[in-house]
């Protein structure tokens, strides 16, 4: 059956498609200060005057707030898939001065610079992939992202690239926590791209 015969079942999965982007929006946006606050205060080990360390590996720590920064990524990509490029660029903005207003005194360049290029980077890969493979868009883009933001921020946070397996590492381990769901959505997608045509 044609969409034309059903157009009360397409508005409503657009509406859910729009409902899910703004659900993803605020998740992003609330990635911000969870990032920020769980560098200074969850950790199995806090250094004095630096960040709060968790394993994410035998033998490897990384600050905590990379645990968010990995699923920020991810979470970008879904609101470019639901809400459009434009809304995904505005996201990027708010949260790089959302990123600068919480960051402490000491990490505010380094915190709104990271994330500024990390996600723009994650854009640039993200778009031109997400049409024909998704799960491959999310991966690649994260990928990039994750290592911008692990270099930028460690560069310009601490002079030194000591934690950059770990963040790494970390963010990588949230990407593939997050994958299942990216998965789940585009199946979904599809079941109602064919019940709908």
């Amino acid at each position: 059956m044609s969409s034309d015969t059903h157009p009360d079942r397409e508005d409503d999965g657009a509406e859910g498609r729009r409902l899910e982007g703004l659900l993803f929006l605020g998740c992003f946006m609330l990635s911000i200060p969870a990032a920020n606050w769980l560098i200074g205060n969850v950790g199995t080990v806090c250094v004095p005057q630096g960040p709060c360390l968790v394993p994410v590996a035998p033998g490897l720590m990384a600050p905590s707030g990379v645990l968010m920064i990995g699923l920020a990524l991810v979470l970008r990509d879904l609101v470019q898939r639901r809400l459009g490029i434009g809304w995904a660029f505005g996201a990027i903005v708010a949260g790089a001065a959302l990123s600068a207003t919480l960051a402490p005194p000491a990490l505010v360049i380094a915190s709104a610079s990271a994330f500024l290029l990390s996600e723009m980077a994650d854009l640039v890969v993200y778009t031109p992939l997400q049409r024909r493979r998704l799960m491959l868009a999310v991966v690649a883009s994260s990928a990039v992202g994750l290592v911008v933001d692990s270099l930028v921020f460690l560069y310009l946070a601490f002079g030194s690239l000591d934690f950059l397996a770990g963040q790494i590492i970390g963010k990588i381990w949230m990407v593939l926590l997050a994958l299942p769901l990216v998965a789940w959505l585009r199946n979904r997608d599809a079941r109602q791209e064919r019940s709908a045509s």
